[in-house]
């Protein structure tokens, strides 16, 4: 089924506002997967936005930078610093980043003003199980890879976010309605209806996989 929109609900002389929604977690936690859909319905809502995706960033913007504590840092205040142009400009912005460490995910907080942090949160375990398609976790937990974020080295997960998305124990459907609800209780959407129905067309802004069609393609 091709992507359908709701236009009918779309926002309506509702005043937009910039905002950064900030996706956290481990990688394989389903950020991607969640930015992606956020994207189609802020899209649907009539908002202008953009996706700031970790690896995507990593292939670009932070390209020769590795994965010591200093790299990392310094990737997600790139992040950061365009999120909050984007944000000051209007733009409903979504990162998903790991972004393990607190003191720059606060950072960002700080620096942008109208963020939302959202931590996606799964089990290195889960991960290393179901959702583990090249065996990065299976060498990470098997002491074949070092310095990979939730094995060995630190993921520290979020004490008070503005919402948190158990992926163990719900779809990736039930995780967009509330992160729509939080947004709506936040006063950065007016409507937390689900707009975009059926297979979505791919952002080209995120590393998940595109169908020949041009669609997302749905993992198993």
């Amino acid at each position: 089924m091709s992507e359908h929109v709701n236009s009918s609900t779309a926002q309506q002389g509702f005043t937009a506002q910039g905002f950064t929604t900030w996706f956290t977690g481990l990688s394989g936690s389903g950020k991607s997967t969640i930015a992606e859909m956020l994207y189609h319905e802020l899209q649907a809502r009539g908002l202008k936005t953009e996706i700031l995706d970790g690896d995507v960033v990593r292939q670009n913007l932070s390209k020769g930078l590795g994965f010591s504590k200093e790299d990392r840092d310094t990737n997600i205040r790139r992040i950061a610093f365009v999120a909050d142009l984007l944000t000051r400009n209007g733009v409903a912005t979504i990162c998903c980043p790991i972004s393990p460490y607190k003191e720059t995910r606060d950072e960002a907080r700080q620096l942008i003003g109208n963020f939302v942090e959202i931590y996606v949160h799964a089990t290195v375990e889960e991960i290393a199980e179901h959702r583990d398609p090249k065996g990065l976790y299976k060498k990470a937990l098997a002491g074949e890879i070092t310095g990979f974020t939730g094995v060995n080295d630190p993921y520290e997960a979020p004490e008070d976010p503005e919402l948190v998305v158990d992926t163990l124990a719900e779809s990736p459907e039930e995780s967009l309605r509330n992160v729509l609800t939080t947004l709506k209780r936040l006063g950065y959407i007016d409507d937390d209806t689900v707009l975009v129905t059926g297979d979505r067309v791919h952002s080209g802004l995120t590393d998940l996989r595109i169908a020949d069609s041009g669609h997302v393609v749905k993992e198993d």
